[in-house]
């Protein structure tokens, strides 16, 4: 009877920890944001999928918005060489949904560059869960100086 009773304690611990889908998308999100304040560029690019896009929203000095193509090979090796901690992106979750094999995730954020704040605005990421493991397939972000909240 004590082993029933051990035996069910650990099943009841091991299921309190497994991840939900959301959770999964997450760690997938968050692994990129580690790997950027790490200057961790082989970890960002795990990060996306072979075919993954990113991209930004800027505006540029006449007031007209574009949409800035950003390589992930290029956005890697510039983070790869950063100083450990210069590039800290500060996240919160506002909705992250999944279904089957696709995800999406907003994320308002802010970012400090060497402790100081440069910028915020928000993230869109369309993930995609590929042989179990869950990549960004498509990464747009908004950035501006004001207003954050």
């Amino acid at each position: 009877m004590r082993k029933i009773c051990i035996a069910a304690a650990l099943l009841c611990t091991s299921t309190m920890h497994a991840q939900t889908p959301v959770d999964s998308v997450k760690t997938a999100i968050n692994n990129l944001f580690k790997a950027m304040i790490t200057s961790n560029a082989q970890l960002l690019k795990d990060c996306f999928a072979d075919s993954g896009y990113l991209q930004t929203i800027v505006t540029d000095k006449n007031g007209n918005t574009l949409v800035k193509n950003e390589s992930i090979a290029e956005f890697a090796a510039h983070v790869g060489a950063m100083p450990k901690g210069l590039a800290d992106e500060r996240i919160t979750y506002d909705i992250v949904k999944t279904d089957d094999a696709l995800a999406i995730a907003w994320t308002p954020y802010k970012f400090y560059r060497d402790g100081k704040f440069s910028h915020c605005g928000v993230n869109s990421f369309q993930l995609v869960r590929l042989n179990g493991v869950w990549k960004i397939q498509y990464l747009i972000d908004t950035r501006r100086k004001q207003p954050c909240e």
